[in-house]
């Protein structure tokens, strides 16, 4: 990726808008309703680095050229990054077209090159993203520490928060009900235990298009990798990026099995057929195993 997204919290953060106009207007709007406090400067007092100070973010907007570059010289003397309108080469960042469902933010960015392209793209998303999801991370965050004292193993809680995403909890949260959401998640909590492991072959040659849907949802949910050398980059973008990795000669069949013996979730890229020792080990140790291989062309 050419540029690297990130989020800034805006709770008690100062956001300064320097100038006038659409531009000015566009990028003021962007914080209706958040906890930020926006600042509004026109004239001489954008000139000045103090202006600036403690500030989290600026945005520059004008059509005459000397301001612009002067008030973006004074925010950078306070080493605060900014955003000129409709100047990408006078930018420290630039900002995406947003999604906002409260404590859901998307954001989709072109780095400046076709505004209307992220816009669009933004409206793709934001059809499938209902209004209620930010209650769904509202909950989750309220829970948090319930929800890690309860099940301190990573793997473990991970496993559960997975599968509660997908539950009745959530589903109450979606509709509003945030009392029964909470009451809910805290049933889903007392009733969990211990989960089965699983190992997974799926087929790690590209190209990624050709993967089953349930081999995609596999790697999305897989605890650890087992990545060969020669696995396609598209397919292993499919997975967690907090997955464990081994190497092929690290997964021997005894490690495998001790890894879904704790209750851990195993995906094995392939490029070739498994070996059927392996196969045969798994077996005669009850292991679940599952082989998942690529849609066929044509």
């Amino acid at each position: 990726m050419d540029a690297f997204p990130a989020y800034f919290p805006l709770a008690g953060a100062k956001i300064v808008v320097a100038g006038s106009g659409e531009g000015a207007e566009a990028k003021a709007r962007l914080f209706d309703g958040s906890p930020a406090r926006l600042v509004r400067v026109e004239g001489p007092e954008a000139f000045l680095a103090g202006t600036y100070a403690g500030a989290s973010l600026v945005f520059v907007a004008s059509s005459d050229d000397l301001f612009v570059q002067a008030a973006a010289t004074a925010a950078r003397a306070a080493h605060v990054p900014v955003n000129v309108v409709d100047r990408p080469g006078l930018c420290d960042f630039t900002t995406p077209a947003v999604i906002d469902r409260g404590e859901v933010v998307a954001a989709v960015g072109t780095g400046g090159a076709s505004p209307m392209l992220a816009t669009l793209l933004r409206n793709t998303i934001e059809a499938r993203i209902p209004e209620g999801t930010g209650r769904i991370a509202a909950l989750f965050r309220k829970m948090q520490d319930e929800v890690r004292e309860a099940l301190p193993d990573l793997p473990r809680r991970r496993t559960f928060l997975r599968k509660a995403l997908e539950g009745p909890a959530a589903d109450a949260a979606l509709a509003g009900n945030m009392e029964a959401a909470e009451a809910l998640l805290r049933q889903a909590l007392s009733e969990d235990g211990p989960q089965a492991g699983r190992l997974q072959f799926v087929a790690g040659r590209g190209p990624a298009d050709l993967l089953t849907l349930r081999a995609s949802r596999v790697l999305a949910a897989a605890d650890v990798l087992v990545v060969p050398p020669d696995v396609d980059r598209e397919v292993l973008g499919l997975a967690r990026r907090d997955a464990e990795r081994l190497e092929p000669d690290e997964a021997t069949p005894e490690r495998l099995i001790a890894l879904v013996g704790e209750g851990l979730k195993v995906a094995c890229l392939i490029t070739a057929a498994p070996d059927p020792d392996a196969l045969r080990a798994f077996a005669e140790s009850g292991l679940e195993v599952e082989v998942l291989l690529a849609a066929p062309q044509g």
